[in-house]
């Protein structure tokens, strides 16, 4: 039986494929197999898989119907994995010869050690490689990802965690399987923080272990499909389901609390500029969830006067002129004055607004 499983899914990636197939099986740490897994590609990604069929590691799935979902590919695989660790090495990233030879042998040193991460280089759409991946967060010291630590993983959690997704490929990650499968594998549900969840999960488990030496090689692409994801409000959504998650099994400080807050109003309000226009029920869904996730005492007043506004503001355009009063009302209570204008101003243009409605009506 293999001592490590590694998982490639694989959805599209047909010109990746031999550099990051290549890179998995010139490892230094050879008690392995090596799980192949396509999800209906349209590119050549089927062919070139099968050139491996042959090598005595490697084993091949494809799927009869596209799972639409990275996280339904990695829970697969694990479940075909038949080793006791698992290494998820996404197509079209590559590796350093070492990494599983270094992240294997701090498991197996460290029976409570859950996972083992190594930082990650940057490689641009070009193939040139621009840096290493930085953990680049409000009130995170960066550099304290720039050498080894070992760290309890709900302190991690309540520390790092809890505040973004430090662990941020999952390429870079060696794990035991019984602890993914412990912590029932990757949510399906979510389309961009699954991992994030899964390794929070996890480390909320036993310990983990990071290793600043940078032996991934994370391929960068076009932003276009993340940014699009996000314009439909998903991103500041699913933010806001993990801070409600985290807040359900952790408690932190009320400084972290609050910090936490100041993140999320500062993820969604930019995406509700464009939401509040394209998708305003959409943007009303992701304020009502980071309006949800914090009490009055951990927000700035000035913030939850702001997101009332910007309420309110929504319900008007879409002509229901009652909830933007009521909504502006909310905004009064919390703050006297909002962005240095006489409250008096908004609500007098809001009462006209709600007049000329209810006589048109």
């Amino acid at each position: 039986m293999p001592k490590v499983s590694i998982v490639i899914p694989n959805y599209n990636h047909a010109r990746f494929l031999r550099r990051r197939i290549e890179s998995v099986l010139r490892q230094t740490y050879q008690d392995i197999e090596v799980i192949l897994l396509d999800d209906c590609s349209a590119d050549e990604s089927q062919s070139i898989l099968l050139e491996y069929a042959d090598d005595p590691r490697v084993r091949i799935e494809f799927n009869a119907v596209n799972s639409g979902r990275t996280s339904k590919q990695w829970n697969k695989g694990v479940r075909l994995a038949r080793g006791e660790y698992v290494w998820i090495a996404e197509s079209d990233d590559y590796a350093d010869e070492q990494l599983l030879e270094k992240l294997v042998s701090i498991l197996d040193a460290e029976p409570d050690m859950v996972l083992a991460y190594c930082r990650s280089w940057i490689v641009l759409a070009n193939g040139e490689i621009s840096g290493p991946m930085e953990v680049r967060h409000p009130g995170l010291d960066a550099k304290r990802w720039t050498t080894d630590f070992q760290a309890d993983g709900r302190e991690e959690c309540q520390n790092y965690l809890i505040r973004c997704p430090t662990i941020p490929n999952a390429s870079a990650v060696v794990f035991r399987k019984e602890a993914y499968m412990r912590v029932g594998g990757a949510d399906e549900n979510l389309v961009l923080c699954g991992d994030w969840k899964l390794w929070s999960a996890m480390a909320l488990t036993g310990r983990i272990a990071y290793l600043g030496e940078p032996l991934n090689y994370y391929q960068s692409h076009d932003k276009n499909v993340r940014e699009r994801i996000h314009r439909l409000g998903l991103g500041p959504a699913e933010h806001l389901e993990m801070v409600r998650w985290f807040l359900e099994i952790l408690t932190p400080s009320e400084a972290v609390r609050r910090m936490l807050s100041e993140d999320a109003f500062s993820l969604w309000a930019a995406a509700v500029d464009v939401l509040a226009q394209r998708e305003p029920e959409v943007a009303l869904k992701v304020i009502d969830g980071f309006m949800g996730l914090s009490g009055p005492e951990f927000v700035k007043p000035s913030i939850r006067a702001n997101t009332w506004l910007t309420v309110a503001g929504i319900h008007y355009r879409q002509g229901r002129p009652a909830k933007a009063m009521i909504s502006a009302s909310r905004a009064v209570l919390v703050r006297p004055v909002i962005l240095g204008r006489p409250v008096m101003r908004a609500l007098t243009h809001l009462a006209g607004a709600f007049k000329e409605w209810r006589q048109h009506s």
